[in-house]
């Protein structure tokens, strides 16, 4: 069976990878579940003094060597991405939205490559649900990792005490962890 293919945004990575790993390039459940991350996202992050200093360890050997598997393209693929990054942006802008560069590339994968993007940031939900992109919150990827006995629920919870630890919890976080998995967040 072929991999279902998963893109996880800078930001989620950044909340799941120190705690899930390895969390890329790792086949789980009956869907052949495998994540990728894209290679900008480590243009994306060296380029941010806040990020390279508050999650240095993304940097660590073990968590580089497992961004380097990386979605393979067609050479249609890359004109259709190229062509969905310009309409991505005219939305963005239309809307004054807050989503980077980085952002639209990751969006315009999913949309092209008909795959799912995993994220919290809500300006970049607002903009794929306008183009039927489908995403999943970092909370929703837990879960399904969950549901595929990829991890459990002792995982789960050590996951979203590092996001309180850090002081970087989703938004509509509470919300969500209730509805997942039917109990009040630690």
């Amino acid at each position: 069976m072929a991999q279902s293919k998963i893109l996880v945004d800078t930001n989620s990575y950044i909340r799941l990878a120190k705690s899930i790993h390895p969390l890329l390039d790792v086949i789980f459940g009956e869907e052949n579940y495998c994540l990728y991350v894209l290679k900008e996202l480590d243009i994306e992050f060296s380029k941010n003094r806040r990020l390279t200093t508050q999650y240095a360890w993304v940097d660590e050997d073990e968590f580089f060597n497992n961004r380097k598997k990386k979605l393979t393209l067609s050479k249609k693929n890359k004109r259709e991405i190229e062509i969905a990054v310009d309409f991505l942006n005219e939305e963005k802008i239309t809307n004054t939205l807050s989503v980077s560069d980085v952002d639209i590339l990751y969006l315009a994968y999913g949309l092209i490559l008909s795959i799912p993007v995993v994220t919290d940031d809500t300006d970049m939900l607002n903009l794929a649900e306008t183009y039927g992109i489908t995403t999943m919150k970092s909370l929703d990827l837990m879960h399904t990792m969950l549901t595929s006995e990829h991890i459990d629920m002792q995982k789960i919870r050590q996951v979203v005490a590092y996001w309180e630890y850090i002081s970087d919890k989703p938004a509509e976080f509470r919300k969500d962890y209730i509805r997942l998995f039917s109990e009040d967040p630690p």
